[in-house]
């Protein structure tokens, strides 16, 4: 056998080893946070705009 190191299959190697190579393996987000943005639909219901409208007075019409 010859001195180098032979390679361990992932799925081998302890769980402690499997964690440090997928952490080395994911990059940074550099401050970005990785959560899907959606816009709000307008036109859909939102009782939260509806009490927002309440408060500042503005009359809402029927829909």
């Amino acid at each position: 056998m010859s001195a180098m190191a032979q390679m361990v299959p992932l799925n081998k190697q302890s769980k402690k080893k499997q964690r440090e190579y997928h952490a080395k393996q994911r990059g940074s987000w550099c401050g970005l946070d990785p959560v899907t943005r959606i816009v709000p639909n307008r036109k859909a219901y939102s009782r939260s705009r509806m009490k927002q409208a309440d408060r500042r007075g503005v009359q809402q019409l029927p829909v």
